[in-house]
């Protein structure tokens, strides 16, 4: 049901598009940047290719514009990765960390503009803007720690007077294809963990997200530059798809990270693998809450409001499917849909705004047929479900839906806040349902029971990479690998062991014995 925009919700767009031109002025100037940019840095700022016009998603005003790379840029920016690895892999590893650490405190100076410049640019609300910054802060001081830790072992040998170890070295250049909707994050992680490792990075950020590609490359440019480092350690190669595909089949390309849609990372993977390179995915998720009849209700109410509207539903790790006991059903969707009103929707510049636009106004005609399919395959809208077309930007209600788990529309994630609910009897219905889905992302169960958490978290539970408990399945903290399983791609970026994605395994044998002794004991004479 349409429910009319309040009064403070008008008076927010009608303020929006003025405050919005004097926000946009100021925070481009702080971060270095003009109307019009160049989107192309290998040690020099460049750019021969088209020029796009970033537009806030809010107005739908144009913030600024980036003349992106054609091809000959990309190869001449390869080129000088190429020989940047060179260098920079023969500087020792905590050397490296010491380049990263002035990294971090150089964004650390400009968390509020470059905070401010992704909400504007991507729509995100501004806590999340500056808290995405913050992630990038946050994995470069762990990448600091990493560079005194890239330990391999030692492995004993069956040979008299022979030493077996297992060491590590960097793969070269590393290739970041990054998403809009986190133009910041995504890059920081692998770029902070890649540097440590001994690699160049060259980057492709979304089009639409290119003046925060800019801004960001510039911030380590500068560190790069005072350190009288190459600067095409940190590369930058604006553009679409055709610079996208250029770096998947180009083999000077050792590593492609590449985060975006499961179909297209198909390409990717493909494209690498065909020439033999290696491919870290994080592709899609249709990340699912379950919320047993022991369940906190309070706890879980407030973790699914923020896991399926935050940065309004087009986070990899929103939840899209709700599972509820029959117990609890009912009244977990009354209070939920309470929640839902409470929402406030408008300019994510404003505070309490918890609502920002989607991205563009393609996403918003996606949001609108998941709207409808829903309805066509037998569903009901219980909360939202219009698009606000008498705004301004590309704003739309957050969706509460009833739904059967087996709908083709519940299997297809729908980059929008649009929350399927499904009704289960016995929990082990509700876990096979998590995991009937192509994708394998994030999922969290709530319970007190301490027997259901652990089958949750072990081989008969849940199937996806991050597996969680009374938590939701956003907000992953760097410290822990991030990534899934199926079509989600496998791949794992940030914590743990994620960084020897970034190297290569070698195991050395040294014979300091004088002898020939053969393995298995073979006898060659």
């Amino acid at each position: 049901m349409f429910v009319q925009p309040s009064a403070r919700l008008l008076r927010t767009r009608a303020f929006s598009t003025s405050a919005a031109r004097r926000t946009t002025s100021v925070t481009l100037k702080a971060l270095g940047l003009d109307a019009y940019n160049l989107g192309v840095y290998n040690g020099a700022w460049g750019g021969n290719g088209t020029i796009v016009e970033s537009v806030n998603p809010a107005t739908g005003e144009v913030i600024g514009a980036v003349q992106q790379a054609n091809l000959s840029d990309l190869n001449q920016t390869l080129d000088n990765a190429s020989q940047a690895a060179k260098i920079w892999r023969s500087v020792p590893a905590p050397k490296r960390g010491e380049i990263v650490r002035q990294m971090r405190n150089a964004l650390f100076a400009k968390i509020e503009p470059l905070g401010k410049l992704v909400a504007l640019e991507m729509g995100k609300i501004l806590p999340e803007g500056i808290g995405e910054v913050q992630e990038y802060i946050d994995i470069a001081d762990y990448a600091v720690g990493l560079s005194r830790m890239l330990n391999g072992q030692v492995v004993p040998s069956e040979r008299a007077g022979h030493m077996m170890m297992e060491v590590w070295n960097p793969v070269g250049v590393v290739g970041v294809i990054s998403a809009f909707n986190f133009p910041v994050a995504v890059y920081g992680w692998n770029s902070a963990i890649s540097m440590v490792c001994g690699n160049s990075v060259v980057w492709k950020g979304a089009p639409t997200t290119a003046l925060t590609s800019v801004a960001v490359t510039k911030i380590l440019a500068e560190v790069l530059e005072t350190n009288n480092l190459p600067g095409a350690i940190c590369s930058l190669a604006s553009g679409g798809a055709e610079i996208g595909n250029a770096i998947a089949h180009d083999k000077r390309v050792d590593l492609v990270s590449f985060t975006g849609s499961t179909n297209t990372g198909r390409k990717v993977a493909l494209a690498v693998q065909a020439r033999f390179g290696k491919s870290l995915l994080e592709l899609g998720g249709n990340n699912a809450i379950i919320v047993h009849n022991d369940a906190d209700i309070d706890l879980a109410v407030r973790s699914v409001l923020f896991a399926a509207v935050g940065t309004a539903g087009q986070r990899c790790t929103t939840t899209r499917r709700l599972f509820l006991h029959a117990d609890i059903h009912d009244t977990f969707i009354e209070r939920l849909i309470k929640a839902y009103e409470q929402i406030k929707i408008g300019n994510p510049l404003e505070s309490g705004i918890l609502c920002g636009p989607l991205h563009t106004k393609q996403s918003v005609r996606a949001f609108e047929q998941g709207v409808e399919d829903v309805k066509a395959q037998g569903g009901k809208i219980l909360h939202g479900g219009n698009a606000l077309h008498h705004l301004v930007g590309n704003f739309v209600e957050p969706t509460i839906t009833s739904i059967a788990h087996d709908a083709p529309v519940v299997h297809r994630e729908i980059f929008a806040p649009i929350l399927h609910t499904i009704k289960y009897d016995d929990i082990s219905e509700a876990v096979a349902w998590n995991n009937e889905v192509g994708q394998g992302l994030s999922s969290s169960l709530f319970t007190t029971s301490p027997e259901k958490m652990f089958n949750w978290i072990g081989p008969e539970g849940s199937d996806c990479g991050i597996v969680n408990v009374n938590i939701p399945t956003n907000g992953a903290e760097i410290g822990g690998a991030f990534g899934g399983e199926k079509e989600t791609g496998g791949g794992r970026e940030s914590g743990s062991t994620a960084w020897q994605q970034y190297m290569r395994r070698q195991t050395c044998t040294i014979n300091y014995s004088g002898m020939l002794p053969l393995a298995q004991g073979i006898k060659f004479e």
